[in-house]
Parts: structure tokens; C-alpha cells; sequence
């Protein structure tokens, strides 16, 4: 009937539909990475967002099933770093099962900030965090990061994944002179 409608039913569509609309939603690429007890870890990633600038805080989403959750949970630190237009193979250098986290990290240059996790070089923005909750959803955990920290690059040419491949926006990927 008509108005009768329980929001507490869930109505799903299927997975495939799911991920064919999601294609269609341009994220920026990001490359997560951590440093600590746990030991050193990074993956390319598409699920962050802001979440308040009072405290600046950061969602990040990760995979459970991935080997390299229990180091993010354990040292309970990560950065995001944000894709410029000339990192597309470090975002499959992360991507990459195949690889073992050494040969990643042995394919880009890094340093640290406040929380230890590494800071790419040449990334648009890296931002420091601490992870303060974990949330379960689904496969996925979300991380809520405060931000303890930050480094932005000049490059004006940022990396989206949008259908299935990577897209340069921005005035330097435009062809417009960086002002």
C-alpha cells in the first residue's frame, strides 16, 4: 500500500549495478600509507572524504579482508596523499597485489612528518593523521583521522579515477598555464 513504507527494510540492488554507477563518481587517487609498530604498509585508494574542519578530520575506507589492515589498525596512524596528474604509476605501483610493500616503497621517494607514516614526494597534498575511531561497514572499515598535519606541493594537476581510468583536472591538465 502506498505511504506504508518501513524504512527499516533494506531494499539492495546487486553488486555489479552498484559498482557500474559508482565508476561514474570521479574521486580524486590517493595513496594511504602507514609507519609503525605494525610495520610499514601503503595501497591506492579512492574512499576518502572530509568529514568537519573543527578539528580537521578525514574518512578513509579499507578493505578488511586486505593483509595490510591489521598494520593501519596497529599502528594507528596513516597518511593521505593526494595524487597529482604525473603520479598515475604510483597509483598502480600501490595498486599492484604483486608487489611486496618493500618493492612499492623502493619505487618512490618519502619522508615523514608528525605521525611517522610516509609522505610521498611530489604529492598535491599529504595529510598526517591519527586514527582516533574505526567504524565496520560492510567489507570495509572506516577510518576517522584527525589531521596532525600537512604538506602541499606546487603541482596544480590533480588525478581523478572517473569510468574506469584515470583523467588529469586542473589548469595544468587543461593545457592552462599554472597561475
Amino acid at each position: 500500500m502506498p505511504g506504508n513504507h518501513n524504512p527499516r527494510e533494506r531494499t539492495m540492488v546487486d553488486i555489479p549495478s552498484f559498482r557500474n554507477g559508482m565508476a561514474l563518481l570521479a574521486s580524486a587517487v590517493n595513496v594511504i600509507t602507514t609507519d609503525g609498530p605494525q610495520g610499514l604498509a601503503g595501497f591506492t585508494a579512492t574512499a576518502v572524504s572530509s568529514v568537519t574542519d573543527q578539528p580537521p578530520t578525514l574518512l578513509v575506507c579499507m578493505n578488511r579482508a586486505s593483509y595490510t589492515h591489521p598494520l593501519f589498525t596497529g599502528n594507528g596512524v596513516l597518511c593521505v596523499n593526494v595524487l597529482t596528474e604525473a603520479q598515475k604509476d604510483v597509483s598502480a605501483i600501490f595498486a599492484d597485489r604483486q608487489a611486496t610493500l618493500e618493492e612499492r616503497f623502493a619505487k618512490v621517494g618519502w619522508s615523514r612528518l608528525q605521525t611517522g607514516s610516509p609522505v610521498l614526494e611530489g604529492a598535491m597534498v599529504s595529510f598526517d593523521c591519527r586514527i582516533t575511531h574505526t567504524h565496520d561497514a560492510g567489507s570495509h572499515s572506516i577510518f576517522i583521522c584527525d589531521v596532525v598535519g600537512l604538506q602541499q606541493s606546487q603541482s596544480s594537476a590533480g588525478l581523478v579515477y572517473f569510468n574506469r581510468s584515470y583523467h588529469g583536472i586542473g589548469p595544468q591538465a587543461a593545457g592552462v598555464p599554472a597561475m
